[in-house]
């Protein structure tokens, strides 16, 4: 059909899991909703009402790059959490998303390419797609248990090739970088010009101790330039109140610049609200730490009860991992993911198959952590009978 651009028209085919979710649900059948992901559905602390309505919430000071207030109470809670940051060098955005449509506009020509983690969460794509970039990917090596390898970012690149884009902790692998593999990207993308995009959304929860564990690239001295994006909706699981972040690093020539061309861009758009920018010092100080400290007790104690309910003799894994709000079972081949996804909610449960994210060598499933534990163990309970050897 004319008249529409080629970059927005998306597939709209519902896949067979889809179609058969829309039929169980008009059916009015229960379900356990592995896949619940949204942390306002979650039974978690939500921040007191008077949090949201700060004095002045009415008024307007455009501000390209975000009102100092907020983009110094950022800086304090980053520099607290052990990366010693400026305000000057952030940005401040109405999601991460829109962070990415920005760094692509920032550092790519139409036609261009970044290249992407995969397995990872399928988004980077729809993005990329729509500001009129490829994407690459470079995989995850398993045998790494999904962390990443630098020859394999290098055997994507080609000369189109603008930034390399990290997620720390893998979504869904929950695997961190670890110094030696940021030492070696940083290096990479350096020699080759391309800059450093790190999604650290999820990096705030890890589950246990790591030796060499990366936290975030910001207020790193790497060779490259940098990008560390993350937000309010995974930091304080808000994601209704649209506020997200970028840190800008590297060398100084290139960090400038980069920021100089953000605050134009940022300033042809100017769309993160007063309100919330006005209410960030005391959402960070007051309502994340509670928040946090929430889902890390329920996706520890909902990973825990994942192992409980795993037979001795399963034919299916829990990889291993070491943070974020997901978990990844690898499944025998046979009858494979979209069966086994298909044959799970036919006994009342919702989880997602690997192929969602990409994921190659083998077969897996998703299963979000953050449902409330009654649910989450009813539904564990369910996955172990359907993945037992026995249940056919």
């Amino acid at each position: 059909m004319s008249g529409f651009s080629a970059r927005s028209d998306f597939s709209r085919t519902p896949n067979p899991l889809a179609e058969a979710l829309s039929r169980h649900r008009a059916r009015g059948l229960p379900l356990l909703d592995l896949t619940e992901s949204n942390p306002t559905r979650a039974g978690l602390p939500a921040p007191e009402e008077a949090l949201l309505a700060p004095p002045g919430a009415c008024g307007y000071t455009p501000e390209a790059l975000g009102l100092p207030s907020a983009r110094g109470a950022l800086a304090a809670h980053l520099t607290a959490r052990g990366a010693a940051v400026a305000p000057e060098h952030l940005v401040l955005t109405a999601s991460t998303s829109e962070a990415y449509g920005w760094l692509f506009k920032l550092l790519c020509e139409p036609g261009d390419n970044v290249l992407v983690p995969a397995p990872s969460y399928p988004l980077f794509e729809h993005l990329a797609r729509l500001e009129g970039v490829e994407v690459k990917p470079y995989r995850l090596p398993r045998a790494h248990g999904f962390g990443l390898d630098v020859d394999e970012v290098e055997a994507a690149r080609d000369a189109r090739t603008r930034a390399v884009l990290v997620v720390n902790p893998g979504n869904p692998t929950g695997h961190y970088l670890h110094e030696g593999e940021l030492a070696a990207l940083a290096d990479a993308c350096a020699r080759h010009g391309l800059a450093l995009v790190s999604d650290e959304v999820f990096s705030d929860y890890a589950w246990d101790a790591e030796p060499a564990r990366v936290a975030t690239v910001a207020g790193r001295a790497l060779p490259a330039l940098t990008f560390a994006l993350s937000g309010l909706s995974k930091v304080a699981g808000l994601p209704g109140l649209k506020l997200g972040w970028m840190h800008v690093g590297g060398p100084a020539s290139l960090r400038d610049e980069a920021l100089a061309r953000l605050e134009w861009l940022t300033d042809t758009y100017l769309p993160v609200g007063t309100p919330v920018q006005l209410a960030l010092p005391a959402l960070l100080t007051q309502h994340v730490p509670r928040f946090q400290a929430a889902v890390l007790e329920r996706v520890r104690g909902n990973r825990r009860r994942l192992f409980q309910a795993r037979p001795a003799d399963a034919t299916w894994d829990v990889v291993p991992a070491h943070g974020g709000w997901s978990a990844v079972l690898r499944i025998p081949r046979e009858p494979g993911e979209e069966a086994t996804c298909l044959a799970l909610l036919d006994a009342g449960v919702l989880v997602q198959p690997g192929f969602f994210y990409d994921f190659g060598g083998g077969a897996f499933l998703v299963l979000s952590l953050l449902p409330q534990p009654e649910v989450f163990a009813a539904a564990v309970d369910v996955l172990a009978r359907v993945l037992s050897p026995s249940a056919g």
